[in-house]
């Protein structure tokens, strides 16, 4: 009985994290890994939260519990890095739920801690991520929108100024406008630490920005740091060719991940997943200068994707010589090849079709619910309401029609209909 009821409550735990538009498939590595991060009470207490940031008393509304005890939960939560805590001028304290990833996964292995065991919970992520890989799978592949995106490497582009690249698109923007900066482990290369895998690129250089890095810092599980020393590590990145990979938006950018091939999630998916377009590209690509390249191949070296290969070619009756070839289906366009290339043969340029990034956070999450199939989850938020889980499996059934009858279905409900329940989300 007492096994049918930890079950239980890690099964719920798991139904709540796929709500997100990025969810974690249910398998006996996932309940594995959530019983190490999470008690028995607190999974059945967590699989109860909203979506949405909550404050203390909304939690002990839902729980049906004294409000000091639930903001003791939450409080504890927080110090594990397990929620999130927020202070806010208009609503006070609140917390949320971060994702599995980019989320409670990767903060639980962002500092050495003695409360866990790290080594076996990294045994277990190399499983559930990159053994199974139906986790990795789903989260990079469903759907047109995606977590990530990566950021062009400044120190790559053109010194004529020939392109116009917006704030958005360089990391340095993101640092020196940060509200708040923290640095942790890389999570990546910590867990191929314990696997005996992990490569000699910097260990201490994962960046979070804003409130998710005035959480993490508050509580240890980052050191906060000025943009100054942020911006030193940006160039020691650039040195050991690492490629920043961050949150898929315009304002508000959460973390930046300097990530090598061998070990990082993201590139990882890149490599394997390349045709399904894992990660949201820069919005330029390098172009081969024939004439000065010499066939090196230093920059095959540093791709961190394999998109740079080098082929033979011939001139009249010369004898063949290899030169730069750039696959610009799997490319990134991080820049990464064009700043290692020592005879300045490869040139960043812009690509043909500039690449959409969602506004924010907002943004972004319902953009992938819609694509996903989960919008209804977003809208219907407080799932531990009857009414709410009621709306929720109607708007998730409309959803789920062929095409032409979601199409009528969308007619009748309409704008105004419509234009509230996205309100709802915002709100």
């Amino acid at each position: 009985m007492a096994h049918q009821t930890l079950k239980s409550a890690y099964e719920r735990l798991s139904d709540r994290l796929n709500r997100f538009p990025q969810g974690a498939p249910p398998t006996d590595l996932l309940f594995a890994i959530l019983k190490m991060l999470f008690s028995e009470r607190e999974a059945s207490l967590v699989s109860q939260l909203p979506i949405k940031p909550f404050t203390a008393v909304k939690a002990a509304r839902i729980w049906k519990m004294d409000e000091a005890e639930a903001e003791r939960v939450l409080d504890e939560l927080a110090s594990r890095a397990a929620l999130l805590d927020m202070e806010d001028d208009c609503s006070g304290r609140t917390y949320v739920l971060p994702p599995p990833m980019a989320g409670f996964f990767e903060f639980s292995l962002m500092r050495v801690r003695d409360d866990i065991d790290q080594k076996a919970l990294s045994e277990l992520f190399y499983q559930y991520l990159n053994v199974e890989e139906e986790f990795i799978r789903q989260l990079f592949t469903d759907g047109e929108t995606q977590l990530g995106r990566v950021f062009v490497n400044e120190t790559a582009l053109p010194k004529d100024n020939a392109l116009h690249v917006l704030d958005y698109e360089r990391a340095s923007r993101v640092i020196q406008s940060a509200t708040h900066i923290g640095i942790g482990m890389c999570y990546c290369r910590h867990k191929m630490q314990h696997m005996d895998r992990a490569c000699d690129a910097p260990m201490d250089i994962c960046m979070t920005f804003n409130t998710v890095a005035a959480s993490l810092t508050r509580h240890g599980a980052a050191r906060a740091v000025s943009a100054t020393e942020c911006m030193g590590l940006l160039d020691q990145a650039y040195d050991h060719n690492l490629v920043q990979f961050g949150e898929n938006v315009r304002e508000g950018v959460s973390f930046i991940c300097n990530c090598c091939k061998c070990c990082c999630e993201a590139m990882i998916a890149a490599q394997r997943f390349g045709t399904l377009n894992p990660v949201h590209t820069t919005n330029y690509l390098p172009a081969v200068n024939a004439e000065t390249c010499t066939g090196c191949g230093r920059c095959t070296v540093v791709c961190p994707v394999d998109a740079v290969k080098l082929r033979a070619e011939t001139a009249g009756n010369d004898a063949p010589v290899r030169k730069a070839v750039i696959d610009e289906a799997s490319c990134l366009g991080c820049g990464v090849c064009a700043r290692a290339c020592g005879q300045n043969a490869l040139r960043m340029q812009a690509r043909p079709d500039r690449v959409i990034t969602p506004v924010d956070g907002v943004h972004r999450a319902v953009v992938m619910a819609i694509e996903r199939g989960k919008l209804q989850n977003l809208i219907f938020d407080n799932q531990a309401l009857a009414s709410h889980r009621a709306m929720a499996a109607i708007l998730g059934a409309i959803l789920r029609l062929p095409l032409v009858k979601r199409a009528m279905a969308s007619k009748q409900m309409k704008s105004r209909y419509l234009e509230a329940l996205f309100a709802r989300v915002k709100a």
